[in-house]
């Protein structure tokens, strides 16, 4: 029998956890918790909480960038998990028809009936290389169109259709694809005319900034597609599975049918990384045309059996205790207390988004004392006041959250969906308290900013 004893490895050398990361991984990983104060040592996780080994309680309002959907460690999960390593399938095989994900597939297109078949991968990255892959093959052209402020991953084919720059630099050359406007449909018509596009990939609910698509935007995107002989694309890997209080966030929009929609975080329950690629009848016969192309497209782990247990208990668990419902009442709640304080304080600019992804942006102020050390910020580095409300949340209060993406002074909630009034209490008010700082013109919070524009100055 082996030596091997986690429990006893992670009690020897878990104090060791930022040097390790330091020597061995992204050494530039804890160089930035260092500098902003998140170099914290979590011990355990339960639900929306972290706890540190003096059992103080830290409320995640982040959730893994989406992937804690029903918090961490949820008991289904993990007793699916357990049923399914101790049931010893006959997994990965690569030549059987295992039941599991045949199931997950019929359980997670019930949520969308016009589509007729799935793909599991491994991440969300990978279900949105499968689209890109599809549509091409399906439509037998070479473009895909996206969004500026895009986000569908980071592998090659998904960072060709990043709409950040900041990911893109260095990794050049990438596939020849182009970006419009989140709801220019003028710039989409245009492209399309071109005759070469196989398709447009877009995020309902932008992750970055937390921006929706117009009221009206898919459902015309779509017609124009279609009549173009493209295919649509749904990037729902952050905001499908109830995150919008919707199980996708195109049904927010009444007649959307995507042809192609890609799934991945929440799916996982926290645990197995999954992706999925949902997609038309028509679309999977081009790709999988004859039995010599049966293996055209596939991954090594995918559908494997702990993942698709995984997903089958999140949707089981998504059913049985009103997720969804939940992800849109709280969500509401949230907002509109948020929004609320709009009018009491003038760095807050807007509280936007949907269900429990919500984006709350601060703006230039109007008095002349805020408004000078606002200047001061945004000349060093646009984004630091957002980073110096994120900071004192987690310092001060234990509510970890971060700037919904880079060079941008907004703050992203991506909670747990099973949160409920007390969490809701709880960042309210704490975020009114971090406000109130900020607003007295003095304290803490103001001196962390100084030593945010040192740093960002000595990083040009």
């Amino acid at each position: 029998m082996t030596g091997f004893d986690l429990t006893e490895l992670l009690a020897e050398r878990g104090a060791e956890r930022y040097e390790l990361h330091s020597r061995h991984l992204n050494h530039q990983l804890p160089r930035m918790l260092h500098t902003i104060g998140f170099d914290k040592f979590y011990e355990r996780a339960e639900g929306a909480y972290f706890y540190d080994a003096d059992g103080r309680d830290y409320l995640d309002m982040l959730a893994g960038f989406g992937v804690m959907g029903l918090g961490r460690h949820h008991p289904v999960v993990r007793r699916a998990l357990h049923d399914v390593l101790d049931a010893q399938l006959a997994d990965l095989t690569r030549f059987d028809c295992p039941p599991l994900p045949g199931l997950l597939a019929e359980k997670l297109l019930r949520h969308t009936p016009h589509l007729d078949r799935v793909f599991f991968g491994n991440s969300g990255t990978e279900a949105v290389e499968t689209a890109l892959k599809f549509a091409r093959c399906a439509t037998g052209r070479p473009r895909i169109l996206y969004c500026t402020h895009a986000f569908h991953g980071l592998t090659t084919g998904s960072l060709s259709v990043n709409g950040e720059d900041g990911f893109r630099d260095g990794f050049a050359p990438l596939l020849p694809d182009t970006a419009i406007e989140l709801g220019d449909l003028a710039a989409l018509e245009r492209e399309l005319g071109r005759g070469d596009v196989a398709g447009f990939v877009v995020e309902p609910v932008q992750g970055k900034g937390v921006t929706a698509a117009p009221p009206g935007f898919l459902r015309a995107a779509q017609e124009l597609l279609h009549r173009h002989k493209a295919l649509l694309i749904v990037d729902e890997v952050q905001t499908g599975l109830g995150r919008t209080g919707d199980f996708f966030a195109y049904q927010h929009e009444e007649g959307v049918e995507p042809d192609l929609v890609c799934v991945a975080k929440a799916l996982s329950g926290g645990y197995v990384p999954v992706g999925a690629t949902l997609g038309k009848e028509w679309i999977f016969k081009k790709v999988y045309s004859s039995m010599d192309r049966v293996l055209v497209h596939s991954a090594s782990f995918g559908a494997n059996a702990q993942a698709m247990a995984a997903g089958l208990a999140v949707l089981s668990v998504m059913e049985d205790e009103g997720i969804v419902a939940n992800a849109r009442r709280t969500g509401d709640l949230l907002r509109s207390r948020l929004a609320a304080l709009t009018d009491r304080y003038e760095l807050l600019h807007e509280v936007r988004g949907r269900g429990l992804m919500i984006g709350i942006e601060f703006g230039r102020p109007k008095s002349l004392g805020l408004r000078s050390r606002w200047t001061m910020l945004q000349a060093a580095r646009k984004g630091l006041f957002a980073q110096m409300v994120v900071v004192p949340l987690l310092q001060r209060h234990r509510i970890l959250t971060q700037v919904s993406g880079d060079h941008l002074e907004v703050i992203k909630l991506i909670p747990p969906l099973i949160i409920g009034e007390r969490e809701v209490d709880r960042f309210v008010e704490a975020f009114t308290a971090v406000m109130d700082d900020a607003h007295s013109g003095g304290g803490l919070m103001w001196d962390f900013g100084r030593t945010l524009v040192k740093q960002a100055v000595a990083n040009r």
